[in-house]
């Protein structure tokens, strides 16, 4: 069985819900299998705050804030019960396959195999859907800190929540990143991003394939 891969946002870290979502996580890695992605989080900011003052070049952040990503990663796999780091899809299959939670700390593999533009159009949202791509994943799940997609920006006074979606209508209110819809268009997969602040409605789109959130329809 191909594992569900879910991006845990890097704005989790910032909220008390955190501990709640990584032990859902880890409960629900015992019934279903699940590859988590980090976000970046802090650790990316970091890097943000760099390219701000200094020149930095696009590849130099690009791969900064991968490395971030591995260190989201292994706060992650520090608070997930009984999960595993991997850097790799086949380590991934072997952690799962025992019933465990894989973490992808993903900079080693990207590094081998560089497949997505150096830019800050590319964040974890379209790693996420190139790991699920390559993993040959279903679905895929953005776990963020808002319950959805939004037709504008999220706290906007007339922002309505879209339940249901195209690849091509994804939005590009900074709900997620601009490259999504072409990495989605090759993962080919189904995708939900749902309120991490709530991990049981995470563990309700695990469990039964539907939660309060918004579903991107497969390309």
């Amino acid at each position: 069985m191909t594992p569900t891969v879910l991006k845990v946002g890097g704005s989790q870290s910032r909220h008390d819900e955190l501990p709640a979502l990584c032990a859902a996580l880890a409960k629900a890695g015992e019934r279903h299998p699940l590859l988590v992605v980090p976000g970046g989080g802090d650790f990316a900011n970091g890097v943000r705050r760099c390219a701000d003052r200094y020149p930095l070049s696009d590849t130099a952040a690009h791969w900064m804030a991968i490395l971030a990503m591995d260190q989201y990663g292994l706060l992650l796999c520090d608070m997930i019960s009984k999960s595993r780091p991997v850097r790799s899809l086949d380590e991934a299959v072997s952690v799962v396959d025992e019933g465990r939670v894989a973490v992808l700390l993903p900079h080693d593999w990207l590094r081998r195999e560089d497949p997505l533009p150096h830019s800050w159009d590319v964040t974890s949202d379209a790693i996420a859907a190139w790991v699920a791509g390559r993993a040959g994943s279903e679905r895929l799940v953005l776990v963020k800190d808002v319950d959805g997609l939004y037709d504008a920006v999220p706290d906007a006074p007339d922002a309505r929540l879209i339940g249901e979606m195209d690849i091509s209508d994804l939005p590009d209110n900074g709900g997620v990143d601009t490259y999504l819809a072409q990495a989605l268009k090759e993962a080919a997969c189904e995708t939900w991003v749902v309120n991490g602040r709530f991990p049981e409605r995470v563990a309700q789109l695990l469990e039964t394939g539907a939660a309060p959130g918004t579903r991107v329809r497969r390309g």
